[in-house]
């Protein structure tokens, strides 16, 4: 017996001994700037960034295969904290911040029922039978599934059955972009504060009697602009009010003009990133520095 144990005891010193020297021959060296830039990202592995996660991000960006600015949640700030550590020039401009709108109106007191949706609460589920419960077949399901896949809990669902997105809160991670079935979520500059909130490309009559708040492609608003912004355009099978932010200089005037008010324009916000770089343990969703998981 105790020849046995001093046996495997010597086996074991050996493999211990021809691992540690395989380790340090084939050890991979870790450039400490990974690290580095890891620890000042969100840490919130949204993807919004293209990658895997934020250590993908932060190797990337060290071996100059992605720009620092591809960090939506960063903001600005961990731009420039990035390209301080590497010493890059900063050249190339931060993108304007991106935040989630909703295009659709439709809650319950403007949009008209076919029937009681009773099954799971699920856009995607709901939209399997007979095409979701709305007559409208391009407005929002209001089940959530949104916001429940909202990482920053920007998304909450109102009163009317619509998600309400926080824009300070809105990172531009696109995730609800993605889940959303209907595709009536879209990214839009914080600058761009007239938004055409509905995609219905029915003809007026058909769309009005759908929904109270539908685009009725009555060309007002086309007419009415004084750059030219905004035009009626077809899609699909259909038409719909389109704006061109490249023209549009937040004037309201088509928003003004609209009857069914299938056009808002929302209050000037601040143009500072919501992500702020503080100082707190990480929590539970993996977050080390944003102010919505600190709450």
């Amino acid at each position: 017996m105790l020849v046995a144990a001093g046996s495997l005891a010597a086996m074991g010193a050996a493999f211990g001994v021809v691992l540690g020297v395989a380790g340090r021959k084939f050890a991979v060296e870790v450039d400490p700037r990974v690290e580095q830039i890891l620890a000042l990202t969100p840490g919130a592995n949204c993807g919004a960034c293209g990658l895997a996660g934020c250590a993908a991000f932060a190797e990337m960006v060290v071996a100059g295969e992605v720009k620092a600015n591809a960090c939506i949640p960063g903001g600005s700030a961990l731009y420039e904290k990035i390209s301080a550590l590497l010493g890059a020039d900063q050249q190339d401009s931060y993108e304007e911040r991106k935040i989630a709108q909703l295009l659709c109106q439709g809650g319950y007191e403007q949009a008209k029922l076919m029937y009681e949706y009773t099954g799971i609460q699920d856009c995607h589920a709901a939209l399997a039978n007979f095409s979701g419960p709305k007559v409208c077949n391009f407005g929002c399901i209001r089940l959530g599934s949104c916001s429940r896949v909202c990482p920053f809990g920007a998304i909450q669902m109102g009163a009317d059955g619509l998600p309400i997105i926080d824009p300070y809160l809105c990172t531009g991670c696109n995730k609800c972009v993605e889940e959303c079935p209907q595709n009536i979520l879209r990214l839009v500059g914080i600058s761009h504060r007239v938004t055409v909130r509905c995609l219905n490309i029915d003809k007026g009559k058909s769309a009005r009697l759908a929904c109270s708040t539908a685009c009725i492609k009555c060309k007002l608003c086309e007419k009415n602009c004084p750059e030219g912004a905004v035009q009626v355009l077809p899609r699909g099978n259909g038409t719909v009010a389109v704006i061109d932010y490249e023209k549009c200089t937040n004037c309201g005037i088509c928003a003004a003009k609209c009857p069914t008010k299938a056009i808002q324009i929302m209050p000037q916000l601040s143009t500072h990133l919501v992500m702020e770089t503080t100082t707190h343990q990480q929590s539970g969703t993996g977050c080390q520095h944003c102010s919505v998981c600190s709450q």
